[in-house]
């Protein structure tokens, strides 16, 4: 018999079908495929807490999605391919890149102001080029020589580590004194007490990072070093955190480091690329470069 037009309908009807198996006082209205009506209007508030769950759940997941996503680019950030470690995709060679490190051997390397590869204190491992604490073996250099150029790298240093990428060098100094792109242990290391001008992406000892977005010691870290012209800049993890100008724009802050006295410091030539032994842990891989004009 149908129902008067006057008299009011207390049923709640709502859409059950995501909770077909969880609640079970209700009768499918019209087939399996229709919206169900609730018999039982106490099991109104049931339907709605189910409902909340549901929608609690679905907007969960979206929010796990987007941090498994955003780790993903975090991981990813300021490397110039996304390709495995210690290789170069299509795009990075039709761009010019080249790797300066293989992951498998040395080639490429030497000592500084040696013909040969240091035969201790650094070790190639599951594709890192690893100096081993207290290893000895001196700082290393690459065989070619670099006047304009972007290079990229991945790094870590052991907790307290400390250690250091060094450009605008020359084997005519009686020690490798040089631009630095200081790599240490912000947190540890007593030099990075010192302040930022001797912490992770400064010059160091001259001009200290802005923001710089570290990752602490053991993990990852990509940066990059830019020098075009007169023009540097330093970056890491995807941020510019540095930028200077050669000669004149480095007058004050040479002055106030303990480079003040020496005589090329603050110019540009050409220059191999240095890895520093500071007889500390620490590992490279993906070092890559691609010449500029």
């Amino acid at each position: 018999m149908g129902q008067s037009r006057g008299r009011s309908d207390s049923r709640v009807r709502v859409d059950l079908r995501p909770f077909r198996k969880k609640v079970p006082r209700f009768r499918e209205a019209r087939g399996p495929k229709e919206p169900v009506t609730v018999v039982d209007p106490a099991a109104a508030w049931e339907v709605a807490l189910l409902a909340l769950d549901w929608l609690i759940w679905r907007m969960a997941l979206r929010m796990l999605l987007l941090v498994l996503v955003a780790a993903l680019a975090a991981g990813c950030a300021g490397r110039t391919g996304g390709g495995p470690p210690n290789s170069l995709s299509a795009a990075e060679r039709r761009a010019g890149w080249e790797l300066l490190f293989n992951g498998q051997d040395t080639s490429g390397w030497r000592g500084f102001g040696k013909d040969a590869f240091p035969k201790s204190g650094w070790v190639v491992e599951d594709g890192w080029l690893r100096h081993l604490p207290k290893g000895g073996g001196g700082d290393i250099i690459t065989t070619r020589m670099f006047r304009n150029f972007e290079l990229s790298w991945e790094w870590k240093v052991a907790p307290g580590g400390n250690s250091g990428l060094k450009y605008f060098i020359s084997e005519e100094r009686r020690s490798p004194i040089g631009h630095e792109y200081q790599l240490i242990d912000d947190s540890l290391h007593p030099d990075a007490g010192h302040g930022p001008k001797r912490q992770t992406a400064s010059l160091y000892d001259a001009l200290p990072p802005v923001a710089p977005p570290v990752r602490p010691a053991g993990m990852v870290n990509t940066s990059r070093v830019i020098v075009r012209g007169d023009d540097v800049e330093h970056w890491l993890n995807g941020r510019r955190v540095l930028a200077y100008r050669l000669g004149s724009g480095l007058t004050e802050a040479k002055a106030a480091s303990k480079f003040r006295n020496e005589a090329r410091w603050g110019t540009g030539f050409e220059t191999p690329i240095l890895l520093q032994d500071h007889s500390d842990e620490v590992a490279f891989r993906s070092i890559k470069i691609r010449v500029l004009p």
